[in-house]
């Protein structure tokens, strides 16, 4: 097996990257070419993204990349948030893709709960209820009949850089349209929600090849031929290759915005004790199961900071840690999951409001609201371990937590307390890791199965443990 360069273009929701990775026996080392803001476009019509500016910032990192490897790049993938869509007919988008923080979808899951019922679809798709899943959303599109065809955005961007339409199975999974047992799109569901079958691209499977890239995208990135590899393009199924499980009682925490909190599995738990915990059962590479709920991740602190620097105060976020870890008074743990925090906005407001309503004193000065937030994260992730843990029947003695939430330490002892279980935090790239792995594997360059590929990581990235504490 020869070691192999490529790229992977890793779009969060609140940044984007593109990374290299060097891959082979032995040897997995990343590298960012580029990084690049992912920011909320707000209109009149609500709330959007811009995924051209996204790609424009993706062709710059695929030059920089394709120009710093001397041997030329194996391949490229694509991965990104999932449920998001553009609505395409002929070449062109119908309209900007809307964020799935926009209000819209309160309608939309009206529309399709009075055409089946919350326990038939849960039956039918596996999919944990949140209001912005893309069948909510496409029921209240209305440019939904004038398109012939629905991307979503890692497939979006694998169109423009190939010609080529499809839909990545792990990221179908979380459109709730897909039936995760076969793997297949369930026609009759599409037909009940009130949508045309004709809207839907034919699946591909991470390993596949989407196909070369188009002759002008070659010729603007300086790679004329590369080829586009299907990953996990659900950024969360690429997360979960690249957390360093070594044993089967391993659980994982993918923490950014979100916090993705759960198990694999080999086939999906479609209970209705699943359901009634809001659980559910995502497409994984390799045809595994991601058995996880959302949890409400670091965009707390993330819009808290914003509030504050929008008020004159810059506060820095590892200078408020560091202040919040030296709280010593009790502080509130909130109900991080309540709908209040989903929306962009006064966050410091909003917690003091929860807090008011209930009758508990609100954390006294910013060191103590973060300090607040980080035990309230702890507490939702210890809760969701542990009903991971009864409705699958795995036991849980390890929890990996990986991504951009690693880095916070305050955050990962605060987890360990309070869920009784060792964490293990690391590596912080772990989606660009899954994703440059999966290429690697479809170009020969490494072999095995996905505890391989996570042996790999574990051999080659050093991990922070956090013991809990009495």
């Amino acid at each position: 097996m020869s070691p192999v360069s490529v790229a992977a273009i890793d779009l969060g929701a609140s940044s984007g990257r593109v990374m290299v990775g060097d891959v082979g026996p032995g040897h997995l080392e990343l590298r960012a070419v580029a990084r690049f803001a992912n920011e909320v476009v707000t209109l009149q019509g609500g709330l959007h993204w811009d995924p051209l500016e996204l790609y424009r910032h993706a062709l710059s990192g695929l030059w920089t990349a394709a120009s710093q490897s001397p041997d030329g790049l194996g391949s490229v993938a694509v991965d990104s948030w999932a449920v998001d869509y553009a609505l395409m007919r002929d070449d062109r988008m119908l309209g900007v893709p809307f964020h799935y923080r926009d209000e819209r979808t309160t309608a939309g899951v009206e529309r399709i709960h009075a055409r089946v019922s919350p326990a038939e679809l849960y039956a039918r798709n596996g999919l944990q209820f949140l209001p912005f899943n893309t069948i909510y959303q496409l029921a209240v599109d209305p440019l939904v009949a004038d398109a012939d065809r629905m991307l979503l955005i890692p497939d979006l961007v694998g169109y423009w850089l190939t010609g080529r339409s499809a839909t990545e199975l792990t990221n179908a999974s979380t459109t709730g349209l897909l039936d995760p047992r076969t793997g297949a799109w369930d026609l009759d569901l599409v037909g009940r929600a009130g949508l045309s079958p004709a809207i839907l691209t034919d699946l591909v499977a991470p390993g596949d090849t989407l196909g070369p890239v188009t002759r002008e995208v070659g010729e603007r990135i300086g790679a004329p031929g590369l080829d586009v590899t299907v990953v996990g393009s659900h950024d969360t199924a690429s997360a979960v290759v690249g957390v360093p499980m070594q044993t089967d009682d391993a659980a994982y925490i993918s923490c950014g915005t979100w916090g993705l909190v759960g198990v694999e599995l080999d086939a999906p738990v479609m209970t209705e004790d699943a359901r009634a915990a809001n659980f559910t059962n995502e497409g994984g590479v390799d045809g595994r199961t991601r058995f996880l709920t959302n949890v409400m991740g670091t965009w707390l602190l993330s819009e808290t900071l914003r509030q504050w620097q929008s008020e004159g105060d810059s506060v820095a976020l590892p200078d408020i840690l560091r202040a919040a870890a030296d709280v010593t008074d009790d502080v509130p743990v909130f109900d991080v999951q309540d709908p209040r925090f989903m929306p962009p906005g006064d966050m410091p407001t909003r917690i003091a409001d929860w807090c008011a309503e209930r009758g508990v004193r609100a954390p006294a000065g910013k060191a103590a609201l973060v300090r607040s937030i980080v035990e309230s994260l702890a507490q939702a992730f210890a809760a969701a371990l542990d009903q991971a843990e009864k409705l699958s029947g795995r036991t849980i003695r390890v929890v990996h937590v990986v991504g951009g939430g690693s880095l916070n330490h305050l955050l990962c002892q605060a987890t360990a307390d309070r869920s009784g279980r060792p964490v293990l935090a690391g590596p912080v790239e772990a989606t660009a890791l899954g994703n440059v792995l999966v290429q690697a594997r479809a170009l020969g360059a490494v072999g095995g199965t996905l505890e391989d590929m996570r042996a790999l990581i574990a051999a080659t990235h050093d991990l922070v443990r956090f013991t809990p504490r009495s």
